[in-house]
Formats: C-alpha cells, sequence, structure tokens
C-alpha cells in the first residue's frame, strides 16, 4: 500500500459527494488517507424540503446557499474529512439550477463562469493538495445538470493544467494525477435495486421512465473498474446524508430499504477509470477494483 495517499473529489453542490461518494470518503479517511473535497457552488438553486426553512429558497429570501454550508460542515464531520473547500472560495460560483431554468441565465452561475479561471482555481488546489486519485462526474454531469457538466469540465481540464509545468507557474509545481475515476451506477446494480422495491410493494423512483437502460446516470457493467466497499462506513455515510435535511429524505424508498441491499445502495460506490492504469481486481466476480489506489503500490 503506497504511504500518503491522498483523493480529491471534485463536486458541483453540497450533498452530491455524500450520495456519490459518501462511504468512499468515510473508508479512506479511516484507512489513513488524506481526503479533500472541492465544491463548485453553494447549491443555492436546490429545492427545500423542510417546510419551515422553505423561506430561504432562492426565489424567496435566497438564503439557501449560506445555510447549505452549516450543512456540508456537518456532513464532512460526520464522514471524518478534515479538507473541505469551495471553488475559488464560497459564492464565488452560484447554483446554476437545472437545464432551462432562468437561474442558467445568472451571470454569477457555475454554468457561465469563465473557464480558464475555473480550471485555475481548480489547478491550484490539485497542485496543493498533490492527489494521486481525483473523482469527479463524467461528461453528461450524471443526469445533465448544467453544474455537473461544468464540473466535469473543470476537473478534467485542471488534472491536465497541473501536469504541464508551463501552465501557471504561479501557482505551485506541477502535479500528474495518476488515477481519474467518474462516479457510475451499473445497470445491474440498479436493476436489483428496482426488483427489491417491487418485491417490497414499492414504486420503483424511475417508473416513468420504462426500461432501467433510460435511468441517465446508468452505464454498462463493462464500463465499471471499481467497486468500492464501503459497508463498514455506511452508517457515517446515513448520517451524512442525514445533515443535509433540506435536500435529502433518508428514510425515503430509495436509501431505506429493509433488506441488504439497502446497505449495499449506502455502502457500496461504483466507479469508472478513465485515467491511469487499472489496477489488480478484487475479490468479486466482476473483475472490479476494490481500491481506488489499486496498482499504484511502490
Amino acid at each position: 500500500m503506497i504511504a500518503d495517499r491522498r483523493l480529491l473529489l471534485v463536486h458541483a453542490h453540497p450533498d452530491d459527494e455524500t450520495i456519490n461518494s459518501g462511504a468512499t470518503m468515510a473508508r479512506y479517511v479511516a484507512e489513513g488517507a488524506e481526503v479533500t473535497l472541492l465544491t463548485c457552488t453553494l447549491g443555492e438553486e436546490g429545492e427545500v424540503l423542510v417546510p419551515e426553512l422553505a423561506q430561504l429558497a432562492a426565489d424567496q429570501a435566497d438564503q439557501l446557499g449560506g445555510y447549505r454550508i452549516s450543512e456540508l460542515r456537518n456532513a464532512m464531520a460526520a464522514l471524518g474529512v478534515a479538507d473541505s473547500r469551495f471553488l475559488g472560495g464560497a459564492g464565488r460560483y452560484r447554483d446554476s439550477g437545472m437545464m432551462g431554468t432562468a437561474a442558467n441565465g445568472n451571470p454569477r452561475a457555475f454554468w457561465n463562469a469563465d473557464l480558464d479561471e475555473a480550471v485555475g482555481h481548480a489547478v491550484a488546489v490539485v497542485r496543493e493538495v498533490r492527489p494521486q486519485v481525483l473523482v469527479t462526474y463524467d461528461e453528461k454531469g450524471g443526469y445533465g445538470h448544467p453544474d455537473h457538466i461544468q464540473a466535469h469540465r473543470v476537473a478534467m481540464a485542471a488534472v491536465e493544467a497541473a501536469a504541464d509545468p508551463g501552465y501557471r507557474p504561479d501557482l505551485g509545481e506541477p502535479w500528474d494525477v495518476a488515477k481519474v475515476y467518474w462516479s457510475a451506477m451499473p445497470r445491474s446494480v440498479l436493476a436489483r435495486g428496482i426488483e427489491a422495491m417491487a418485491a417490497l410493494g414499492q414504486a420503483s423512483p424511475f417508473e416513468g421512465l420504462g426500461d432501467v437502460d433510460e435511468v441517465p446516470f446508468v452505464v454498462a457493467d463493462e464500463e465499471v473498474a471499481a467497486a468500492v466497499d464501503g459497508r463498514a462506513y455506511a452508517s457515517r455515510k446515513d448520517a451524512a446524508m442525514r445533515a443535509y435535511p433540506t435536500q435529502i429524505t433518508v428514510d425515503g424508498p430509495f436509501f431505506a430499504l429493509s433488506n441488504n441491499l439497502g446497505q449495499e445502495v449506502l455502502g457500496t460506490e461504483f466507479y469508472r477509470l478513465v485515467r491511469g492504469r487499472r489496477g489488480p481486481a478484487g475479490p468479486g466476480p466482476e473483475g472490479w477494483e476494490d481500491d481506488l489506489f489499486a496498482g499504484l503500490d511502490g
């Protein structure tokens, strides 16, 4: 195992990191790795699920972003993550809202950010943290949210620029990230989850989409490279999700399955490898890595 393992995750809004990679983050913190979260916006355009906090919403007092800073802080405490940052500083970029909404036109929206400027902010973090592994979204942002797509663009461009000695020497010494992963959901895993919900008499949250292949963020199993087993830290992920009451209903059917699959949904997280060499396969039959640092020993 390599010493001083360092993992950097680039996400769009507070709560994205916990839903996609919370168990992964908790596991690596517990194993002694340095885990850094870089969040691109405050999530100001999120829907408020707590009625008594409805006035925080963007179309009312527009104070949700500040509230979500505290939610993020509490979530990171639950996961044990000590290094959490905002791209360019808190509030530099605003949540762009869903594609096609009026929020897309806000000049401060992350979707409208100057890409060179945003990449520069990310490069400074990469060169300071010097991660061997970086995690972010695929080119579609998982399900097409403008900020997820932009986070992908910024993260991928920053990986290339950070390794270029000719790019902005004022931002620190060059650093080459060894492996880059995109968060993923294997088709077989999502299908099992939907089947389990049906067996419990619960409707699928994707019922209107028809076949599981129509779910925007699902990928073929063969595209998956890693399945990080963080089931031992599922309770930490659960606590981190509960730290976002304005955004997540943890007791809903998707996260509250009453069998072992519920723990799998919370505790096993999947990734596609898009930069670097795939490491040795883990113990599962699929041949997936079980460690994002696999192959980096020595």
